[in-house]
């Protein structure tokens, strides 16, 4: 038997051209090599991996509504402050209420005004009836004119119609009293739901407009529980599906990642609505990085989240437990089939390259299907070169 020596890049490319031609998981090269002082060598061993698509997100309130004026006039005064907690119903503010007090006491009046009038029809209306009542006895026995009969009940009829008329008039007057409470009762802001108060827009003494829109008086949010929109790029979306297991934490917090399930993932990228808003054709958006938004609620009862918050998120993809384990460094020559060959250490004179398939991966250790058994001790390699004293060993 012969032994030849050969330059550490021949050695590779020979073994690594050996391995995959014979094409099994078993496929396997063996060199005589020594043991060096600077080879790192490690066992394959049980473990648990999770493959994960990285991702920033933004931690936003699980509602927001900005509490405005739904009527004009000046801000009387404010009843809550920056950061102060409310309930549903509280008064948020006061607005000058002296105009919408004087309209609704002038549709009053008017309401008023039409039932005296019907009143006072209705009995003209029951005293016409009467006279055509006797008008048209009186003509049956050819005591009066078939004239005089006519005309009693066209008045009566007239009147009649006018009672109608009133009764209208005072439907339409009473819808316009109940709206004239309704603007009354404007002119004092209450909060729409439960929520701290995030921000305050007007203040004491402003005019407000609410003519053409909604004056925004304060902001009101829900922070208890908070939403993190993650931005996951066009690369990864398609190994995100909802339900998988995430993780994230914020800058304030590195040390304390916070668990969740991804419970949404918005079908369009940010770029539609970023188009919509700002009229930005498609030509121009398409040279932008494309990115959808997965969303998912975490509580914060101890109130460390805040709106507006960057995160790193962790949405895991894959999870392998108590599967054999080698580091990611320790895969080399990647073929067409997806396998790779790693250099398995066997005795101080001999290692052993054999092909392996991989599993989950988190790029730092990976998980081995087959090709290795628990135990086994693989070299990581060092810059990529076999050892300079490798012998190609036949057998």
């Amino acid at each position: 038997m012969k032994h030849r020596v050969l330059s550490r890049n021949a050695v590779l490319v020979g073994a690594a051209v050996v391995a995959l031609a014979i094409g099994g998981a078993s496929a396997r090269t063996v060199f005589s090599a020594s043991e060096t002082e600077n080879e790192i060598v490690t066992p394959v061993v049980l473990g648990t991996v999770e493959e994960a698509v990285v991702a920033s997100a933004v931690l936003e309130p699980s509602r927001l509504v900005n509490v405005g004026a739904q009527v004009s006039g000046q801000l009387t005064r404010l009843h809550v402050e920056l950061g102060q907690k409310v309930k549903q119903g509280d008064l948020i503010a006061e607005i000058d209420s002296t105009p919408q007090a004087n309209s609704l006491r002038i549709a009053n009046a008017a309401l008023a005004n039409l039932k005296a009038q019907r009143r006072a029809r209705e009995i003209q209306r029951r005293q016409a009836q009467r006279t055509y009542e006797r008008q048209t006895t009186l003509n049956r026995a050819n005591v009066v004119s078939t004239a005089n009969t006519e005309a009693a009940e066209a008045a009566f009829r007239s009147l009649e119609a006018e009672v109608e008329s009133l009764d209208a008039q005072i439907q339409q007057s009473s819808v316009e009293v109940e709206n004239a409470k309704v603007n009354l009762g404007y002119t004092k802001v209450r909060a729409p739901m439960d929520g701290t108060v995030v921000a305050v827009v007007t203040k004491a003494g402003q005019t407000l407009n609410a003519v053409q829109a909604a004056p925004t008086i304060v902001s009101l949010a829900q922070l208890d529980t908070m939403r993190v929109k993650v931005q996951v790029s066009e690369t990864d979306i398609g190994r995100v599906r909802v339900g998988q297991d995430a993780r994230f934490t914020i800058m304030g917090y590195p040390d304390r990642p916070i668990s969740a399930k991804l419970e949404q993932i918005e079908p369009a990228p940010t770029t539609i609505s970023a188009e919509s808003t700002t009229g930005a054709s498609s030509s121009v958006q398409g040279a932008q990085a494309v990115y959808y938004n997965g969303l998912f609620k975490t509580p914060n009862t101890d109130g460390r989240l805040r709106p507006m918050m960057t995160a790193s998120v962790r949405i895991i993809v894959g999870k392998a437990e108590n599967v054999p384990l080698v580091p990611w460094s320790a895969l080399t020559n990647r073929d067409a089939q997806g396998r790779y060959i790693v250099r398995v250490r066997q005795s101080p004179d001999t290692v052993v390259e054999k092909v392996v398939t991989v599993g989950v991966t988190d790029k730092i250790n990976s998980q081995i299907i087959d090709g290795l058994a628990v135990g086994d001790k693989v070299i990581i390699p060092a810059d990529g070169e076999a050892s300079s004293d490798a012998e190609m060993v036949s057998m």
